[in-house]
């Protein structure tokens, strides 16, 4: 489903993917995981390592979401700022954050060497910059909270760019690597033994019990213990008000002169992450950034020019290859959700990994397979969705949520893009008015409209048009869906219906 995807990422278009099977029907297993990416294939590896027989089930390919729209940084500098960490979590808090992301970090590298896996992991290390003396002032707040939680960090007046900068925050022992290659070598190892891994098996319910049921469109999987390893959990509802879900961008260009192999951040607000990758013998430089809330902006398309004009202002690059989007997802405390969900006996989750979802996602699957094994894991309780920080992202919490009440009440009050189906472009889509109430259009490239409710069938809010990726995304909570009203990622699980069409 998501092969449709506009914009293809360097990872998806460089290694090929594979074909699994959609779920035949009935099935009984130890654990049933819900998300064929980062999170859930590492879980159904360790699961499956230790003994246990596992189903995955993919609502379109395995990749095809956001974990490969990643940018893949493996890295001990978080979306929160130590600084904010230590404030909000203590100094047990923010230690753990740190040992936990050079854990995942670990469990890549020793997971890479076991495996024999070939996709250029490679440690490198990361510099967070400053541009102008006001940034070099909350960077070097930042240098000694990152010292102070144990990272190897330094601060350093010189870096390895091809552009000046104030000063930058440097920590060693980083890594990059091919993501795809990474986890279709984990995939791969998934299928046999009594464990499988099935494509195009879309979920539409999870019941809570001994045993759980999840039930899909072509049969149901009983299982001891369900993990939902989806960008968001489907239809949770109170977790959801803690989770902010945001596009992101980014564009990929091979190199015309050196740049030291490694991973840098700008100090901008919202910053821009950049990286290097070597890729079939060739030099890339990847470059992403220009982050907004999911529905707050109609043109998304211009962000990659900003983005273009971006990497174009500071790196020797020949021409920009590849371009793609993404979703991140915004923690209110600024700490992923990872455990059993809260109310359930049996139902785990794992999601908010903002702006580092290789790191978090890969700690994701060390947390949920040591909790489903009954193992003791030292980092379980950081992450438990149930944990209580009333301070961290209370401001975040109250503007977020408002601003999802905002935008239920607006978006049914606001005026249709347009009442005029001629007035529709081939590849465009709007919200107009047809027949005295609001449809969502789309006019595919022969010409041919296709018109879909605009409400969002998870909790009722108003889509917004995606000409980026042209498709219809909800910005309360992130839903999304084709141009034809089909869901691309939860947390709805139900199509936008169709609407009739005036004949002409």
């Amino acid at each position: 489903m998501n092969d449709e995807r506009l914009h293809k990422s360097l990872w998806t278009v460089t290694a090929p993917p594979r074909n699994f099977p959609v779920l035949p029907g009935d099935l009984d297993v130890d654990v049933a995981i819900i998300g064929g990416g980062v999170a859930g294939l590492t879980t159904a590896w360790l699961l499956k390592r230790a003994g246990k027989k596992v189903a995955v089930l993919e609502m379109h390919r395995i990749l095809s979401g956001q974990t490969g729209q990643t940018t893949a940084h493996l890295t001990e500098l978080l979306d929160t700022p130590y600084t904010a960490l230590l404030k909000d979590f203590g100094d047990k808090g923010a230690h753990l954050a740190a040992s936990s992301s050079r854990a995942a970090i670990e469990q890549i590298a020793s997971t890479v060497e076991t495996l024999s896996i070939d996709c250029g992991f490679t440690r490198v290390p990361a510099f967070k910059f400053a541009e102008t003396e006001a940034e070099l002032r909350d960077l070097l707040h930042e240098v000694a909270a990152a010292r102070r939680v144990g990272l190897l960090a330094s601060f350093n007046r010189s870096v390895p760019l091809p552009f000046p900068v104030k000063g930058a925050l440097r920590v060693e022992d980083q890594a990059l690597l091919h993501p795809r290659a990474y986890l279709l070598a984990l995939a791969d190892r998934v299928p046999g033994d009594g464990s499988h891994l099935f494509e195009q098996s879309k979920v539409v319910d999870i019941h809570d019990g001994t045993p759980c049921r999840v039930v899909t469109e072509h049969g149901t999987v009983t299982a001891r213990a369900v993990v939902e390893a989806t960008t968001t959990p489907l239809n949770r509802v109170a977790l959801h008000t803690r989770l902010y879900p945001y596009r992101t961008y980014a564009v990929a260009a091979p190199l015309d002169g050196p740049l030291e192999p490694g991973q840098y951040f700008d100090s901008r607000d919202p910053y821009h992450y950049i990286r290097t990758q070597r890729v079939a013998g060739v030099p890339y430089v990847i470059v992403g950034g220009e982050d907004h809330k999911v529905g707050a902006h109609e043109d998304t398309a211009a962000r990659f020019a900003t983005l273009e004009a971006y990497a174009r202002a500071r790196f020797p690059l020949k021409r920009v290859t590849h371009r793609w989007s993404g979703q991140v997802i915004e923690p209110a405390d600024g700490l992923p959700s990872i455990g059993r969900n809260v109310g359930s006996r049996h139902v785990y989750v794992a999601t908010g990994f903002s702006g580092t979802g290789m790191t978090f996602g890969t700690l994701a699957g060390m947390v949920l397979s040591d909790l489903i094994l009954g193992q003791e894991n030292p980092y379980a309780a950081l992450y438990a969705p149930g944990r209580l920080k009333p301070r961290a992202g209370a401001k975040d919490f109250i503007q977020e949520n408002a601003d999802v009440a905002f935008r239920f009440v607006a978006d049914r009050l606001s005026k249709p893009d347009g009442r005029h189906l001629k007035d529709l472009a081939p590849g465009e889509g709007r919200i107009l008015e047809v027949d005295g109430r609001k449809v969502a259009v789309y006019r595919d490239d022969e010409g041919t409209a296709h018109a879909v409710s605009p409400v969002c069938t998870h909790l009722g809010c108003h889509v917004h048009w995606n000409n980026a990726e042209r498709s219809w995304d909800c910005p309360c909570h992130g839903g999304r869906f084709s141009p034809t009203g089909r869901v691309l990622n939860g947390p709805a699980v139900s199509d936008l219906p169709s609407r009739k069409l005036p004949v002409k």
